[in-house]
């Protein structure tokens, strides 16, 4: 892929999404689609910040470029082109990130790319919010990230073994009006390489608004749900590839009664968007979430109701 024009240097006020604009440029050749949709993200977000002042409106006429340029370069990528199938792409990416950190968490096995993971997965469900509403399981596991991530790091930072799996979220933290704020700001100075060891110095905070969340070395996002621990943490990264299912335009429908259920396309198009979840789940032998959303197309496709 094509190198991108650099962006011009971040304003103050978009202090708050450097973390999804790193986490863009990390995966420019790991998922271009990934770092589409954190482009994006930051381009909505910083539109409702500000996009009046001089070096904001500079800031995202740039960025509104380097999305021109992803978009030409993936233009006949299904995530980018079909909604549904990115929105899949997305959350299925940050799940399987997710999923690899709470696995490491419950065995123990606390490391830097583990807290990242958490972190970024909390940054990638941000940029779901581009497709739509979250749904609630995605707020909670956002919320439930962001909170394990800052958690572990301060417990290493201060010498402490963690407790490994869910605990007690720390109902004074402030992370609700961090959620509504989309994510906390960044560290004024670059973080460090990560390494094999644990570097406390390298992440200093003690709350999401300082935590801070070294480049590179992301953990596998298509870990499978079951982690066998006896295999320990690969070197290799497998990337998660969009669904080639063929994405049925909703407006081909028109409303249709089964039995006593009136269905609209609306109702089509968020069926179709659960069975691809379930496709994606199925890519990486996550059969738990295949049937969740297959159970949830079934019901809103036989009640009318989600």
């Amino acid at each position: 892929m094509a190198a991108l024009a650099a962006l011009p240097p971040l304003p103050p006020q978009f202090k708050s999404l450097q973390h999804h604009l790193r986490t863009a440029q990390e995966h420019d050749k790991r998922d271009p689609v990934v770092a589409y949709y954190c482009r994006l993200y930051a381009m909505q977000t910083g539109m409702k910040i500000d996009s009046k002042t001089p070096e904001c409106r500079k800031f995202l006429s740039k960025l509104m470029d380097q999305l021109e340029a992803l978009k030409k370069q993936l233009g006949d990528n299904e995530a980018i082109t079909q909604e549904i199938v990115g929105c899949a792409h997305v959350e299925s990416y940050a799940l399987k990130m997710f999923l690899y950190a709470d696995n490491e968490d419950r065995a123990g096995r606390f490391h830097k790319n583990m807290i990242k993971s958490f972190y970024t997965a909390s940054l990638l469900i941000d940029v779901l919010t581009v497709f739509g509403e979250l749904t609630d399981e995605n707020m909670k596991h956002r919320k439930y990230a962001r909170w394990k991530a800052t958690y572990i790091h301060n417990c290493l930072k201060n010498g402490e073994t963690p407790q490994a799996g869910p605990v007690g979220m720390d109902e004074e933290s402030n992370d609700e009006e961090n959620e509504e704020a989309g994510t906390s700001p960044l560290p004024t100075h670059p973080p460090q390489q990560s390494s094999s060891a644990y570097d406390p110095s390298n992440m200093p905070s003690s709350s999401y608004t300082g935590i801070q969340i070294p480049p590179g070395a992301h953990a596998p996002a298509n870990t499978p749900a079951e982690v066998p621990h006896s295999t320990g943490v690969t070197g290799s990264t497998i990337q998660p590839t969009p669904q080639n299912i063929p994405a049925v335009d909703p407006a081909l429908f028109s409303t249709m009664s089964i039995g006593d259920v009136r269905l609209t396309p609306e109702d089509f198009a968020r069926a179709q968007k659960y069975c691809k979840y379930a496709g994606s789940a199925l890519q990486y032998e996550d059969v738990s979430t295949a049937v969740q959303n297959l159970q949830k197309a079934l019901k809103l496709l036989t009640t009318g109701r989600e």
